[in-house]
């Protein structure tokens, strides 16, 4: 029976199909002065957008990631939101998850241009999927404005940037202040580990430089690491020690040296704090206790939501549902936050 239910639900759930697609726009120009002849921004969309352009919903990926991953069949975001009745019903709203600039199928320094390819930030990255969704797809309006980790960090940068275009934000896993302290020790950290490899040849290597990526890859797992939730899956060494000798051999071989390089730098610039009282559309930002990304005690986001207009914060208490940083992707612990954000932003 519960296999007969589950079908169904695949069924039902998969009305609306996944729709992918590129936009090249010519001679891109980045806010460092840098051009590109041609910029590939790839995107994904669930739904159909309405005669108004203003039903769409635009939902941003994290460092490293790409949009389809919010869409996949049996992924939580699909399971927990766009099915039918749901609060991001895809028969009712346009889904939209872009590929950021140098993430996914979007124009990134692998494709050949290697360290030469322009230095973009998140300001870029936002201006790019402004232009999909406003060029190619003909929205004209945002519903809702969401993104976990670098999405998050996307979601308040396009809060200040276009606080007219959208009924409501929700930023997941972040804090509205430039990168500093342990979050930019670690970035610092696990660039230079590829930096300093001897192998990275400035970016023109032939072979991978797989000493820096294997030091920068084992930066990033700590940086994002849940200690309670490890603690328990991990309890012996052999455990640990097995755990992180499969987490880098499932990620060195799949990470390009240039593009992880790019990827982390993108966030130099990135500092909301000056800009907050600018954000006019409610915004809900979440973050949970156990995220050592953003950790709680420095009591950042709970003193700078109260410089935005409509701005609530919530911070999640660990559970044994929470994943730390990577509570956002698990929208079953937020979702309750999701519903009264859309409701107090009618």
């Amino acid at each position: 029976m519960r296999i007969l239910f589950l079908l169904l639900f695949a069924v039902s759930a998969f009305a609306v199909t996944p729709v992918e697609g590129d936009y090249i726009i010519k001679d891109f120009r980045f806010k460092s002065g840098e051009t590109i002849p041609e910029l590939r921004l790839h995107y994904h969309t669930l739904g159909t957008l309405n005669a108004d352009g203003n039903n769409a919903v635009l939902i941003m990926h994290g460092t490293g990631g790409s949009g389809g991953a919010f869409l996949r069949a049996q992924g939580q975001f699909v399971r927990e939101l766009f099915g039918p009745g749901q609060l991001l019903d895809a028969e009712k709203y346009f889904i939209v998850s872009p590929d950021a600039i140098g993430h996914g199928r979007s124009s990134k320094p692998s494709d050949g241009l290697h360290a030469k390819f322009p230095k973009y930030d998140y300001d870029d990255m936002v201006l790019g999927q402004y232009r999909v969704l406003t060029e190619k797809l003909g929205v004209k309006h945002l519903r809702l404005v969401m993104g976990t980790s670098m999405g998050a960090m996307h979601s308040w940068v396009w809060s200040y940037t276009y606080p007219d275009f959208m009924d409501a934000a929700m930023p997941l896993a972040s804090l509205p202040v430039e990168i500093a302290g342990r979050n930019r020790f670690f970035r610092k950290m696990a660039i230079e580990a590829i930096h300093n490899d001897p192998d990275w040849q400035g970016g023109e290597y032939k072979t991978p430089p797989l000493r820096g990526l294997t030091t920068a890859i084992a930066v990033l797992n700590m940086m994002t690491s849940a200690p309670h939730q490890w603690q328990k899956q991990y309890p012996t060494r052999d455990a640990a020690d097995k755990f992180v000798m499969d987490a880098i051999a499932k990620r060195v071989p799949n990470t390009d040296a240039n593009d992880f390089l790019y990827q982390f730098d993108s966030s130099r610039n990135y500092n909301p704090q000056p800009h907050l009282e600018k954000i006019k559309a409610p915004l809900t930002a979440i973050n949970s206790a156990d995220d050592a990304v953003n950790p709680p005690e420095l009591g950042i986001l709970e003193r700078e939501i109260k410089r935005v207009a409509k701005g609530k914060a919530i911070v999640l208490p660990i559970t044994d549902q929470t994943r730390g940083h990577g509570t956002h992707s698990i929208p079953s612990l937020w979702k309750e936050h999701l519903w009264q954000l859309l409701d107090r932003s009618k």
